[in-house]
This record gives structure tokens, C-alpha cells and sequence, in this order.
């Protein structure tokens, strides 16, 4: 559990909160401050001021989600606006809170933002895994894999890169057993979880 916030009164109070109901937490002065410090594995979320000395609370929000690390994020304020809650939260934020802010709402965020934390970790980890099996595809298998999900016939394919339709069977075969796909369906959710360079999936049809 990270807590940012400059004021060290605030930090404090958060920290005995969220410690008292049995989280291991990390508190910190600024954004630059976190964005310095080691982090630990686990799940985890960010308790984050929003208006603090040099990187804002919203800056350090799309800092994160830039490099890919976005973590869960409950704001606090004592300065919130409906633009800044709407900007905040269309960013990814799990809450946007005002201070003085009381200890059940506070965990009631946090038990939400945890909660998000272990999907987002889930669907990371389904990713990776399918990630590790399209670079286990030969280069023709993706070339194969490429024209099957956007809904190209063996024979077309077998036009297309100039072999024969029985070749483009095996090599479908393949791509299937190695995608760990059931059916084009389910190699097609797999090309739009991969993104490009696969275009939108067009009517797939079974060849």
C-alpha cells in the first residue's frame, strides 16, 4: 500500500488507518519521492494527494499509466473540482475522495482498488502467457495466423502466399494447436488481445 502525500500530518493519519486494518504501507513526501523509490511485488494501490509541490497527484497518475506500472489509484483532496474528479477519474482513478475523508470510506476505496489490482494482475499475466505463444509461432505460422482472423478461406490463403491449400491446413493446424485456440473465434479474441498488427476481425469463416 502506497501513500503520497506532502503534508505529514496527513500522511501519518492515512497510514494509521490503512495499518490498523492490516495493510503493510509505504508513505511518501512527493510524487518524485515514490516515482524514486524501490518498489516491493504484490498486489498494491495509491493513495495519492492531488495537489502537492512539484509533480501534481493527476501528473504522477499519467506518468504511471505511460510507463505501463499504473497501479490502482484512490485520490484526496482537499481541493477537488468537478472537472478535476472527471479528469481523474476517465484516467483510471479508482475514487476521487475529499479530506478530511473518514476511515471506512477511506478502506471501502481501498478494498475496491485491491480488488481491481488483482484482475488488472490476472489479465497481465493472461497476456504475457498469450504473448510468449504467437513468438512461438514460425513466421509463415503468423503470416497464416494473420489472414485466418481476419476471415481469409485456406484457399485464399494459399493464393495469397503461394502454397498449396493441404500446406496452409498443416500450418493452420499448428497455429491453432500452438495458440491453444478451440476454435477461429477464439483466435480471433486472442489477435484483438495481441493488437496490431492485426486489423479489425471481418466475418470468420471456417476453411
Amino acid at each position: 500500500m502506497h501513500v503520497v502525500d506532502d503534508d505529514p500530518g496527513m500522511r501519518k493519519a492515512l497510514g494509521r488507518i490503512l495499518e490498523a486494518a492490516g495493510y503493510a504501507v509505504r508513505t511518501y513526501a512527493s510524487a518524485g519521492e515514490f516515482l524514486l523509490a524501490e518498489k516491493a511485488g504484490g498486489l498494491a494501490c495509491l493513495v495519492l494527494d492531488v495537489r502537492m509541490p512539484g509533480p501534481s497527484g493527476l501528473e504522477l497518475q499519467k506518468a504511471l499509466a505511460r510507463d505501463g506500472g499504473a497501479l490502482p489509484v484512490v485520490f484526496l483532496t482537499g481541493h477537488g473540482d468537478i472537472p478535476m474528479t472527471v479528469r481523474a477519474l476517465k484516467a483510471g482513478a479508482v475514487d476521487f475522495l475529499t479530506k478530511p475523508v473518514d476511515g471506512k470510506t477511506l478502506l471501502a476505496a481501498v478494498e475496491t482498488a485491491l480488488a481491481q489490482a488483482a484482475v488488472q494482475s490476472v489479465e497481465r499475466e493472461e497476456l504475457r502467457s498469450l504473448q510468449a505463444r504467437y513468438e512461438a509461432l514460425s513466421p509463415r505460422e503468423r503470416e497464416v495466423f494473420a489472414q485466418v482472423v481476419t476471415g481469409r478461406l485456406n484457399k485464399q490463403i494459399a493464393g495469397d502466399i503461394g502454397a498449396a491449400e493441404r500446406t496452409v491446413k498443416a500450418h493452420r493446424a499448428r497455429v491453432m494447436e500452438k495458440m491453444q485456440a478451440g476454435s477461429v473465434a477464439d483466435l480471433v479474441r486472442m489477435a484483438e488481445r495481441l493488437g496490431p498488427p492485426y486489423p479489425p476481425p471481418e466475418r470468420p469463416t471456417e476453411g
